[in-house]
């Protein structure tokens, strides 16, 4: 990967985790069908020696966020780790952990953006769709437009998604959560 002050693309892959995907209370094996999507885009970002981001939910046991939703992802549990098919990458790529649905707050995170002076495009990919993703999307751009950064942020359909249950159907919450991005200025699109 190129110093982040020369980077021009970064791919973001939010919350690819454990806790969400293969086990516990939050998790919903059928978000794994975008897996492969995300490591063809991981592998092209990283052979093109541009940046990679990997955002993990990682929970103390005392999380507000708890107060919403059952307890998940704790801080050095399996649940808090990128799965397996994705794992393999973290170590050539940036890292962040997070305790709210906002990636803008986890630390370094903004302050490594601001570093990136050369960035042209964010990819944003991941799960899920209406929650973790759309509370980055919709900051980042807030933010570029705030310092006048033409910072062009895209979000592929082929590459997120979200959970399904019985008072959250998944392709609802998908296609609001993509309607209200794209409103946003946010690219909507599959690549």
């Amino acid at each position: 990967m190129k110093k982040r002050e020369e980077l021009t693309k970064l791919l973001v892959v939010v919350d690819m985790v454990n806790g969400f995907i293969k086990e516990g209370k939050m998790s919903d094996k059928d978000i794994n069908h975008i897996t492969p999507r995300i490591k063809s885009l991981v592998e092209s970002f990283l052979s093109d020696e541009e940046g990679v981001a990997f955002i993990k939910d990682t929970h103390e046991v005392n999380s507000t966020e708890f107060k919403k939703y059952p307890p998940h992802c704790l801080k050095g549990t399996s649940e808090s780790e990128l799965i397996s098919e994705l794992s393999s990458y973290e170590q050539k790529s940036l890292s962040y952990e997070k305790n709210s649905t906002s990636t803008i707050f986890a630390k370094n995170f903004m302050r490594d953006i601001e570093r990136m002076e050369s960035l042209k495009e964010v990819i944003i990919t991941g799960c899920c769709t209406d929650i973790c993703v759309m509370n980055l999307a919709i900051p980042l751009v807030n933010y570029f437009d705030e310092e006048n950064r033409d910072v062009r942020v895209l979000v592929p359909q082929n590459a997120v998604e979200t959970f399904n249950s019985n008072i959250h159907n998944r392709d609802e919450y998908n296609s609001m959560a993509l309607k209200l991005m794209k409103n946003q200025g946010i690219g909507v699109e599959n690549i």
